[in-house]
């Protein structure tokens, strides 16, 4: 499936974007702009089911496979956060970029032997722009804004894709191409032991202090500083 996108920049290099659930290729508002200022043409999709993209059948397979449909092949970055990330993974081997960083994927449940809840994740659907601003208070205001947006062009039947089983098993044994795991302090994704395994097998991972999930909107100058050497 070819999927919307949204670019910045005219740059000789190339970076790609791949957003979480329930978000857009707007949830990039800064991280766009700031690689296209580095010299970068910065290409963001929307998943399928989110934005501006055609709906489908949703499975870890399909966003990959969207992505191969879309994307260049070769590009210098390839940038994934959460849903992103697993589909990037996914991918990789067929993207083939220079480099690959992980915004703390989603390769593990927080709880590996519970199954996710996707009617939790489609009631995010409802939520307002108070509890969302509450719930984030290091947001800026535009970014709470974008939330609201990119959850009302969302299709919660995306939550489902894993027909209530556990998120497990998703963890690249080893980078397909040189790759950074970027983890939110703490990472509800990433434990330490899996930090310590991505390590041993060959991933740079760090964490952005103090960061949540969202790692690029609760600190933005702290996301970027995490990409030292890598953009």
């Amino acid at each position: 499936m070819r999927l919307h996108t949204r670019e910045w920049g005219t740059g000789d290099r190339s970076a790609l974007l791949v957003h979480g659930i329930m978000s857009d290729s707007r949830t990039w508002r800064l991280v766009g702009p700031a690689l296209a200022g580095r010299g970068y043409r910065v290409v963001a999709v929307d998943l399928r089911g989110h934005g501006r993209s055609p709906r489908g059948e949703y499975s870890p397979r399909h966003f990959a496979d969207d992505l191969v449909d879309t994307l260049p092949v070769g590009a210098d970055l390839a940038l994934g956060h959460s849903l992103g990330g697993l589909a990037l993974s996914l991918a990789v081997d067929r993207l083939r970029p220079l480099r690959a960083v992980y915004a703390d994927p989603a390769w593990e449940s927080p709880d590996p032997e519970q199954a996710l809840d996707p009617e939790m994740f489609a009631s995010g659907k409802n939520v307002t722009r108070e509890h969302i601003a509450r719930s984030n208070p290091r947001w800026a205001a535009e970014d709470v804004d974008i939330e609201v947006a990119t959850l009302a062009d969302w299709d919660a039947d995306t939550s489902y894709f894993l027909d209530g089983r556990p998120l497990t098993g998703y963890a690249p044994t080893r980078p397909a191409v040189p790759s950074l795991v970027q983890l939110a302090d703490p990472s509800h994704l990433v434990g330490a032991d899996d930090a310590a395994r991505l390590r041993a097998s060959g991933f740079e991972v760090r964490t952005v202090p103090g960061a949540g999930h969202t790692l690029y909107r609760d600190d933005f100058d702290g996301f970027m500083k995490s990409l030292d050497g890598w953009i």
